[in-house]
């Protein structure tokens, strides 16, 4: 007897849409931070991940490291006034799993949900992207929300 396939196993239509932010614009949002996520955003800056932490990260009640938001909005920091990542190339692991968190696939109400407010995933032309590399998102954006408490490394 094999194991059930999951709903979107067979793929999804999806495309990034530049400029758009959408994912990005939501008061409230956290992202959590890995250490290389940190390690990555603090070699963006040219800074050491340690400062880079005490700049543009905060600690939650865990210990964990997350992403500061702007204050007044709750909004990411990097999302600049023309709904642009200012941090694109170094953003989090959770970031670039967007739209295939295990939350928003899990069940339909929800990935239904997702759908409205991403037109990335109903862009006419879209690629499909298949079940394995929606699953390597999920593992990723999985893997990475585990978070970090303090750097393994010192810098």
């Amino acid at each position: 007897m094999g194991s059930k396939k999951e709903w979107w196993s067979e793929g999804i239509t999806f495309q990034c849409i530049p400029d758009c932010g959408r994912c990005c614009n939501e008061p409230g949002g956290i992202v959590h931070l890995s250490q290389t996520d940190a390690e990555n955003l603090a070699q963006f800056f040219e800074m050491p991940t340690s400062e880079w932490l005490q700049r543009d990260g905060r600690r939650r009640l865990d210990g964990k490291w997350v992403l500061k938001s702007r204050p007044g909005d709750d909004i990411c920091i990097y999302l600049d006034d023309d709904m642009k990542c200012m941090v694109y190339d170094a953003k989090p692991t959770q970031c670039s799993a967007f739209p295939w968190w295990r939350e928003n696939l899990r069940a339909e109400r929800k990935w239904n949900k997702v759908v409205r407010g991403c037109p990335g995933l109903s862009e006419e032309g879209a690629p499909l992207i298949d079940g394995e590399e929606i699953m390597k998102w999920v593992l990723a954006d999985q893997e990475a929300s585990k978070g970090f408490r303090h750097l393994k490394r010192n810098d």
